[in-house]
């Protein structure tokens, strides 16, 4: 990204390919992997005695919450609409098949009570 990182240990390794893993959100630090093994972490001079405002940080933050209200807003009016289409299919089905639904219910055999004690095979 343009920046400088440094550290003593890493003069030893000019010329070596390392991996360089950071976080996004704090980029005034990286840490060195050398063959998959952790080196050392590399500081940007530049950005080490960077502070954020807590004003920029809570401006951030309302955003994001305001960013993700609205996405879960849309998504509930989706689902609302969806179970909406829905009801009206089911309702539509349910008053076509209404005349065979009583045929069946007059047609069955009552249901016997489950038995209440259960008994397992191995029991005498």
């Amino acid at each position: 990204m343009g920046q400088r990182y440094m550290d003593p240990t890493l003069a030893a390794y000019v010329g070596e390919s390392v991996v360089l893993r950071y976080d996004p959100r704090d980029v005034a630090e990286v840490r060195v992997f050398y063959q998959d093994r952790f080196l050392c972490r590399a500081i940007c001079q530049e950005w080490a005695g960077a502070t954020v405002p807590l004003r920029d940080i809570m401006k951030a933050r309302n955003r994001q919450r305001r960013e993700l209200r609205q996405f879960i807003q849309d998504r509930e009016q989706v689902v609302e609409s969806l179970l909406h289409a829905r009801r009206g299919q089911l309702n539509a089905v349910e008053t076509a098949d209404q005349f065979t639904t009583s045929e069946l219910e007059t047609t069955r055999p009552p249901k016997t009570p489950a038995p209440r004690l259960k008994r397992y095979f191995n029991e005498p």
